[in-house]
């Protein structure tokens, strides 16, 4: 229901924007721009509402400037990763290739100049402020290189001017639309890992409360059968029913100990998912940490899914070599635990019993590493982690989309899932600078990571 003080608000609005309509037609009176200049503003933008992608939109910029003004044109852009301004497009070669390092010659800088033959024209953010002078490199998104080959008069360089500030508030907008979607990517992603890596995983929680309960009542039970005893000679009955007692004990100490490990991991898997970092950023953020992969991530994650594998008839094979010659790595503990939870999970779910080659039944998985030496290119060695389990191969199809999100190979079964566990062991991993893989070996499949490896002194490969 739209109230009195609605009203006002919208009025007082609509005036506003009728005043700053009036002021805009006063200024263009005075602009006196050329029908070719014209042109290229209506040009631009109705170029700009045609192309969606951000690629196309830097080749209008520069290519509506070659078509009427017959010069080349480059669009420089500020990136603050490189702490740099990039030459990202050309009106001769279009967007480029590599990443090109603008010459150092070129600053970015809030006022136009010339260098040369080429006149640079700053292109300012939506709500760039020039009394500020300390806000360069943040509301000033980068320069636009006119290559005019002449002395440009000032209607020229205030025509250029102008056409720079509509570059920059439509890169401004597209930089915001871009930001809120993958937002919107991001959260979306981030549901469907909380749901994978939490709310199911927490459905064991259900099962040691049941069990939790089950060993109450037996307790109880035996509380009252005791008390019926107490009275009476300390019989061979009396004797069963103190040892049936200390079990029970026995396996109340052991269900408090896995809630209080199921506790202790979706308290650290929470954390990972919900930091603040990732809503800021709009992505997911590591938080890096020096560790021990075998004691601090892999032992805690097998010791979780020991009791699931063994209850399937799963045999776990663990390398010896791990614990005696363990590589320190700094990694996201919680988000590369995840990874682990996700492979050790699917070997629960997916782990079949194949003939060994003495012909005996084998169900197994197995975990281990391998150095890799110059993986990364010369000097960057990799260490490669891996989890094998036995089973048929994946088809090739399966293995060229195993990773990708809501994939499930065609040996899933009954069993449940959603497919996302292994697209989100990619992006953890990705994010980590490293790759993911699957390779078919005898006797079933192995899945695998290869992370960069730290610059050791003493490093062999295996």
């Amino acid at each position: 229901m739209t109230t009195e003080t609605d009203k006002k608000r919208d009025t007082f609005e609509l005036t506003k924007i009728f005043r700053n309509i009036q002021k805009k037609k006063e200024a263009y009176s005075h602009y006196h721009f050329s029908r070719a200049q014209d042109d290229i503003f209506k040009t631009f933008f109705d170029l700009a509402q045609e192309y969606d992608s951000i690629n196309n939109f830097y080749r209008i910029s520069v290519a509506v400037i070659k078509c009427f003004m017959m010069t080349d044109a480059r669009l420089h852009l500020w990136d603050p990763s490189e702490n740099s301004l990039m030459m990202v497009c050309d009106s001769v070669h279009g967007i480029s290739s590599e990443k090109l390092k603008t010459p150092s010659s070129v600053v970015l800088s809030n006022e136009s100049y010339f260098i040369e033959d080429s006149f640079f024209v700053p292109i300012y953010s939506k709500h760039y402020n020039r009394e500020n002078e300390t806000q360069v490199h943040t509301d000033v998104l980068g320069m636009l290189e006119v290559l005019a080959h002449r002395e440009l008069n000032e209607e020229e360089q205030f025509f250029l001017k102008k056409y720079a500030n509509r570059i920059g508030f439509n890169l401004h907008n597209r930089n915001i639309t871009r930001q809120n979607n993958d937002h919107l990517k991001f959260i979306k992603n981030l549901v469907q890992d909380i749901e994978h890596n939490v709310i199911i995983p927490n459905m064991y929680f259900t099962h040691l409360f049941n069990r939790l309960l089950k060993k109450i009542k037996e307790i109880n039970n035996l509380e009252k059968e005791r008390r019926r005893l107490q009275y009476q000679e300390k019989t061979e009955e009396y004797n069963q029913l103190n040892q049936k007692t200390a079990f029970a004990i026995e396996d109340l100490l052991h269900i408090h100990n896995d809630l209080q490990r199921h506790h202790t991991q979706t308290s650290m898997f929470l954390e990972s998912l919900f930091r603040r970092d990732h809503f800021e950023k709009g992505h997911l953020v590591l938080h890096l940490k020096r560790c021990l992969v075998d004691k601090d991530i892999i032992a805690p994650q097998l010791d979780h899914y020991k009791s699931r594998l063994e209850h399937r008839g799963i045999t776990i094979e663990s390398p010896l070599d791990m614990i005696g010659e363990e590589i320190p790595l700094r990694v996201d503990i919680g988000l590369l635990s995840q990874v682990y939870a996700n492979l050790f999970s699917n070997a629960v779910k997916y782990t079949r019993e194949i003939i060994d080659y003495d012909g005996h039944p084998a169900k197994v998985m197995a975990y281990g590493r391998d150095i890799l030496l110059n993986y990364f290119g010369p000097g960057k060695n990799g260490i490669k982690l891996n989890v094998f389990t036995t089973g048929p191969h994946l088809t090739r199809d399966e293995a060229l989309t195993i990773f990708a999100e809501g994939h499930r190979g065609d040996n899933t079964g009954n069993e449940p899932g959603s497919g996302h566990g292994l697209q989100f062991i990619k992006q953890v991993v990705e994010l980590h600078k490293g790759v993911v893989g699957y390779e078919p070996t005898a006797g079933g499949n192995n899945f695998y990571f290869i992370l960069p490896l730290p610059r050791l002194k003493t490093i062999t490969s295996e």
